[in-house]
């Protein structure tokens, strides 16, 4: 069974990845769907169900998936890989970088299981696979929160010409930002939520957590912003400056990934290089080899559950 991070009556829509590219296929004859025996729990089998004939199962060889869609992207197809994060950014990283990256191939790595969204332990969660492929050259690395984002983050970066990484949700997933007036834009921020007494720039499904933490700040009257950061590169530096700047906000950094090399650190950079010198912390999972349990339990203990962070927030003010 696949864990779902939706709260007990939560909205969800179910495998919104695989509904979306079965959408842009109809138009696309181009895109084909290619998986490492994960078509199942990466949300790839509502697409192979649609068109077996676009779909390819490589099998558990995560590196031959790689070069075969390099291959396939050579010849005028669009693949949509899919496979586990932490076998696309252990696994495979040379693969993508000389066979892909280098070669500026129009390959989409789509990976389920992103930093701690999993409860098998180490071998299986990613919480490091942005810092891994940050220092990847033109690589472009997309973190969508909910279904809404994951569904428009399908149909953008099929619209743009050249490889990305993106984190994905699978199963039955929240669905939050359409109570927002929210649109994806590759390689822009959204402020989704404004506040005066604190800003979080957040990635992933921790905007989620980030917009629950803002209703439950609100009982002890704290006004919290939440800006939304899709695409962690290229990284929207000027709206990030633009909201940083704002006097008297302390600026939180949300991720579920490790405070090593990812957007916090990512943001700290930015914030540096311009001189803007706010109060500043981050809500992000250690540098550490995590448990394996209950998802909700782990959220608890690592600090990114939305009552862990309203705690540490009202501490930090």
């Amino acid at each position: 069974m696949i864990a779902s991070l939706a709260a007990e009556g939560q909205r969800t829509k179910p495998a919104p990845f695989g509904h979306a590219l079965v959408e842009l296929a109809k138009d696309r004859p181009e895109i084909v769907g290619m998986t490492a025996d994960l078509g199942k729990y990466t949300d790839l089998h509502v697409f192979a169900k649609a068109y077996p004939d676009r779909f390819y199962q490589m099998g558990m060889a995560e590196q031959l998936l790689m070069l075969a869609a390099a291959g396939m992207a050579h010849e005028g197809f669009l693949p949509f890989v899919t496979t586990y994060a932490v076998f696309a950014s252990r696994r495979t990283y040379d693969f993508i970088s000389q066979g892909i990256a280098e070669e500026g191939l129009n390959v989409k790595i789509c990976c389920a299981l992103p930093g701690l969204t999993t409860g098998y332990g180490p071998s299986h969660q990613a919480t490091e696979d942005i810092a891994i492929f940050r220092g990847m050259p033109d690589l472009t690395i997309v973190d969508p929160c909910d279904a809404l984002d994951i569904e428009q983050a399908t149909r953008a970066i099929a619209a743009h010409d050249g490889p990305v990484y993106m984190r994905l949700l699978r199963g039955n997933v929240p669905l939050v930002l359409d109570e927002y007036d929210y649109r994806f834009e590759l390689g822009k921020a959204k402020l989704v939520r404004d506040g005066t007494d604190a800003l979080v720039v957040s990635s992933g499904f921790m905007t989620m957590r980030a917009l629950e933490t803002a209703e439950l700040l609100e009982a002890d009257r704290v006004s919290l912003a939440v800006l939304h950061v899709p695409t962690v590169k290229p990284l929207d530096e000027a709206t990030i400056l633009h909201e940083a700047r704002r006097d008297g906000r302390l600026v939180i950094v949300a991720e579920n990934h490790t405070v090593i090399g990812g957007l916090g650190e990512a943001v700290a950079a930015t914030l540096l290089r311009a001189g803007v010198a706010p109060k500043f912390r981050q809500v992000a999972l250690p540098d550490a080899f995590l448990d394996a349990g209950a998802l909700p339990t782990l959220h608890d203990r690592y600090g990114i559950s939305a009552n862990a962070m309203a705690a540490s927030i009202k501490g930090w003010l």
